[in-house]
């Protein structure tokens, strides 16, 4: 029997794709619809849908209304163009995420098609990712931990930025790539077996060259390390660094922290993926561009960025981890239906953005395709 088209999860722990799939039975899957398994490592992954699109940004742009770029936001409704440095667990009455004890706020910037006919836009749909059926869209999030007792879960106030809204050129990271584009020629995710990051041919950190007609998916990888002191910095990047090595790739969690920041934290990752597969049969460029561009202009892609405001309830994250929590399975913490979790929503403020899917003049916010 052939193995499946789409990626086991196994994979991500550096297993090879053919030790995942033997005799037609995917190992992963009973992993991740529920079990007493625990993993090797402490991994957490589990989708969290949408829970407002919207051009708001509390980390960069605190109390700016809109803020200078459209997001997809996901996690709890305490969302908002302001948020405290206290517990927002405490401040949310729902999450669109799969735990929920976690009310933590994840966000992107969004994908636009840029037709190379008339130069309009039209924003990309997220698509649930693999082994998140019946999300609304959303993000898959990853926390890994290298063992038990062995990393320190953020504290209520903790906030950190991972990439650089204005990067527009290689940082060639090879695959310790802290963000990356996977181009999927397959439906249903298929097309690689590797890790995120790890594909020489089909992982890329910029935008795809190339048509993609399974989607197109993005990975953001934050810090390892944490100076323990600041709960966020003026840049959002300063209290967290990566290990004396540099950085690292996806669930490559045991470097040294350097003394600066010495407390190793879990390692977090977005995971996106966006559904081309809609502008299948739209124009392509003739001049060697691609159509795709993120809601801040970038038309590269090196400039993709994640924002994470912490918002766990109590000590549940640290908990997780030092219990080795794998994927969605964890007997400490309480799992939500997605017909439950997608009701969780937080009401749209920037009346001008409220049609996600008009063709537009111009990015929201007034911005353009950079060339």
């Amino acid at each position: 029997m052939p193995r499946p088209c789409h990626l086991a999860l196994s994979a991500l722990l550096g297993l090879s794709a053919a030790q995942s799939w033997e005799g037609g039975i995917d190992l992963d899957r009973p992993m991740l619809q529920g079990g007493p398994r625990n993993g090797p490592t402490a991994m957490l992954r589990f989708g969290c849908s949408q829970v407002v699109i919207e051009r708001l940004d509390p980390l960069v742009n605190p109390d700016q209304n809109p803020s200078a770029h459209m997001h997809q936001i996901v996690g709890g409704n305490a969302f908002s163009a302001s948020m405290p440095t206290t517990d927002i667990s405490k401040l949310a009455t729902c999450t669109t995420c799969h735990f929920d004890q976690d009310f933590s706020n994840y966000w992107t910037a969004n994908l636009y098609y840029r037709s190379p006919i008339n130069g309009t836009y039209k924003r990309v749909p997220q698509m649930a990712n693999q082994f998140n059926d019946g999300d609304n869209a959303g993000i898959t999030i990853y926390y890994t931990s290298p063992g038990p007792n062995l990393t320190t879960a953020f504290r209520p106030g903790f906030r950190m930025l991972a990439g650089d809204a204005n990067r527009r050129t290689s940082e060639n990271l090879g695959t310790k790539m802290q963000q990356c584009y996977r181009c999927y020629t397959k439906p249903d995710f298929g097309g690689s077996p590797y890790a995120p990051c790890m594909d020489p041919v089909f992982d890329t950190d910029y935008l795809p060259k190339r048509s993609c007609p399974g989607g197109i998916r993005s990975n953001i990888v934050f810090p390892l390390c944490w100076d323990g002191k600041n709960l966020d910095t003026p840049n959002h990047q300063d209290h967290v660094a990566h290990p004396v090595g540099g950085p690292t790739s996806f669930a490559s969690v045991g470097g040294k922290c350097p003394a600066s920041h010495p407390i190793k934290i879990p390692q977090v990752m977005y995971e996106v993926n966006w559904d081309t597969a809609h502008f299948i049969n739209d124009p392509w460029p003739t001049d060697g561009t691609q159509p795709f561009v993120l809601s801040t202009g970038d038309t590269t892609g090196y400039g993709q960025h994640g924002d994470y405001v912490f918002g766990w309830e109590g000590n549940k994250l640290q908990e997780a981890m030092d219990n080795r929590c794998y994927l969605r399975n964890c007997s400490l913490l309480t799992a939500i239906a997605p017909a439950v979790k997608n009701k969780c929503s937080v009401p749209v403020t920037v009346t001008a953005d409220a049609d996600l899917d008009a063709w537009l003049t111009e990015l929201p916010g007034g911005g353009h395709a950079e060339y």
